[in-house]
């Protein structure tokens, strides 16, 4: 207070401690506000970091469980091209088993084909000699009684004592 200044009335010192009271709790708040932003600073460093540990453990989990599906995919591929492979070896032995035993069941050996040609010779050779010596004749039965008869040919000559015999046809 100085000397050129009168006397202070009640109510100036009343307002200059209230004025000097708000102040010291201006700068209070403003301490205690400065502590809260320091400290909710800290406190999102904090739930940041533990975001970020709680992502990256997620994260770790996701990417084994993701190692294990492919080994697993890489499994069942290895299955399905051993099974493909196995099933293309199937088929292809059958496939050439099937056939191989057909013909050897049902075609004939060299040994049986030359069997076979030779009784067809001897059969050609016996059908020859049956037409030579009557194979060709045309028989039937013939009348009421079913007697046999054959078909001569009427152009011929007869022969016999009395002609009684004739020629058979196609002789």
């Amino acid at each position: 207070m100085s000397d050129r200044a009168g006397p202070i009335d009640d109510a100036t010192m009343k307002f200059g401690l209230l004025m000097e009271s708000a102040q010291a709790q201006q700068k209070l708040a403003e301490t205690h506000l400065e502590r809260l932003r320091a400290h909710t600073q800290d406190l999102d460093d904090v739930v940041r970091d533990s975001i970020r540990r709680a992502l990256v453990e997620e994260l770790r989990g996701i990417t084994a469980e993701s190692q294990r599906a492919a080994q697993a995919l890489r499994a069942v591929k290895r299955s399905a091209n051993v099974r493909s492979l196995l099933f293309g070896l199937t088929t292809a032995v059958v496939s050439t088993v099937v056939p191989l035993a057909a013909i050897r069941l049902l075609v004939p050996s060299a040994e049986q084909i030359d069997r076979l040609r030779s009784k067809r010779d001897q059969l050609a050779e016996s059908v020859e000699q049956l037409a030579q010596r009557g194979g060709r004749i045309e028989w039937r039965r013939c009348g009421e009684t079913g007697r046999l008869c054959v078909r001569v040919d009427r152009s011929a000559p007869s022969y016999g004592d009395k002609g009684d015999y004739a020629v058979v046809k196609g002789y």
